[in-house]
C-alpha cells in the first residue's frame, strides 16, 4: 500500500517545496565552491587567505607534512570558511528534505536519494527540478492548484424557464 500525502497537509507541503528548492540551490552551489577548493588544496598545493598584509587575496603554499599547527598564514581562511558554510548548509538542506518528505508520506528511500543530493556534486540542481515537478504536479492533480494560478473558468448557469 502506498501512502499519499493528507489533503489538509497540501499548504504545508507547497511551504515545505519552496524552501527545499532554495536550500537545495544554496547547498548545490556552497557544494560546488568546496569541490573547486579542494581541487585547488590537493591538486595544486595551495590556499586561498583573503585580507593579508600582501593584498586582498593571496595563494598560500600548503604547510609542510608534520607542521600544519606552526604554519599559519596572515588572513582570513577562505577554504576553512567553505568547508563550515557548506557543512551548515547541509544540516539545513536536511531539514528541508525532512519538511518535505514527511507530509508526502514518501518511503525511507527517497529521503536518502535527496540527502545525497546535498553529496554528489551537481545532484542537488537535477534533484530540485524533478522533485519540484513531481510535487507541483501531484498538488495540481489532487485539487490544490498552486498559489497564484487562474482559477477554474465556471460556464454560466442559464435560469430554469
Amino acid at each position: 500500500m502506498v501512502l499519499q500525502p493528507k489533503p489538509a497537509d497540501f499548504p504545508r507541503i507547497r511551504r515545505a517545496l519552496k524552501i527545499y528548492k532554495v536550500t537545495s540551490v544554496i547547498t548545490g552551489t556552497m557544494l560546488l565552491l568546496l569541490c573547486a577548493v579542494m581541487v585547488m588544496k590537493y591538486a595544486f598545493n595551495v590556499q586561498l587567505f583573503l585580507f593579508t598584509p600582501e593584498g586582498f587575496a593571496k595563494f598560500e603554499p600548503l604547510a609542510p607534512e608534520g607542521v600544519e599547527t606552526d604554519y599559519q598564514p596572515a588572513g582570513f581562511d577562505l577554504f576553512k570558511a567553505i568547508l563550515i558554510a557548506h557543512g551548515w548548509f547541509y544540516v539545513v538542506y536536511l531539514i528541508s528534505n525532512f519538511m518535505l518528505w514527511s507530509p508526502m508520506r514518501w518511503n525511507f528511500m527517497r529521503f536518502l536519494v535527496l540527502a545525497l543530493g546535498g553529496v554528489i556534486p551537481l545532484m542537488s540542481f537535477f534533484l530540485e527540478v524533478r522533485v519540484a515537478r513531481e510535487v507541483d504536479a501531484y498538488l495540481d492533480s489532487h485539487g490544490d492548484p498552486a498559489p497564484g494560478a487562474a482559477p477554474a473558468q465556471t460556464l454560466p448557469v442559464p435560469p430554469a424557464a
